[in-house]
């Protein structure tokens, strides 16, 4: 039986619609947005359901969410930071801004704070070297750009998130002795 499918019948005929029967591998990335859109993460068995629907292997599918920063395999935080270092974001600031975004959350690159609230990705290319340090910020069904930033932009954006998510922040101690 197929989860996705049973799951989400309406939605994956009306993203299958938008293409010709022919050409139906087309809508692996939609289908991997909506399998993720709950969870933000496609398990092994979203990956499965999804190369059914359309006809092609796991293997494809999941080269595709291997490929992708949009796609997650692993559990995160409700919001995924991901911080952009390739050579020209670097050449900007980009590593210090990731290790300062990292030491103001109390967690390492790949990690989530204690509150589930947060996880730090590093990533490369975000399209937006000229405006560097920038990170692509995904959660609550959106993503955001935040471009040209300083620890000091990024904590304000921090402390707004956890104020509209009800959440307050560690200390580090507390993290500690939890």
């Amino acid at each position: 039986m197929n989860q996705l499918l049973n799951r989400y019948s309406e939605e994956v005929h009306q993203i299958l619609a938008k293409y010709p029967p022919d050409r139906k591998r087309s809508a692996v990335m939609p289908l991997l947005y909506l399998a993720q859109r709950s969870t933000g993460r496609v398990s092994d068995q979203d990956m499965a359901d999804i190369a059914e629907i359309i006809e092609i292997s796991v293997t494809d599918v999941a080269s595709i969410v291997g490929f992708y920063t949009l796609f997650h395999e692993e559990p995160g935080g409700r919001y995924r930071i991901q911080v952009c270092t390739d050579l020209p974001c670097a050449l900007r600031g980009a590593d210090q801004f990731l290790q300062e975004v990292c030491s103001e959350l109390g967690i390492g690159v790949n990690q989530t704070t204690p509150d589930g609230l947060f996880t730090v990705e590093e990533v490369k290319c975000l399209a937006a070297c000229h405006r560097a340090p920038v990170f692509q910020l995904q959660g609550d069904g959106e993503i955001t750009y935040h471009e040209h930033q300083t620890v000091e932009t990024a904590r304000a954006l921090f402390a707004e998130l956890r104020s509209k998510s009800g959440v307050q922040p560690q200390t580090n101690q507390e993290a500690g002795d939890a």
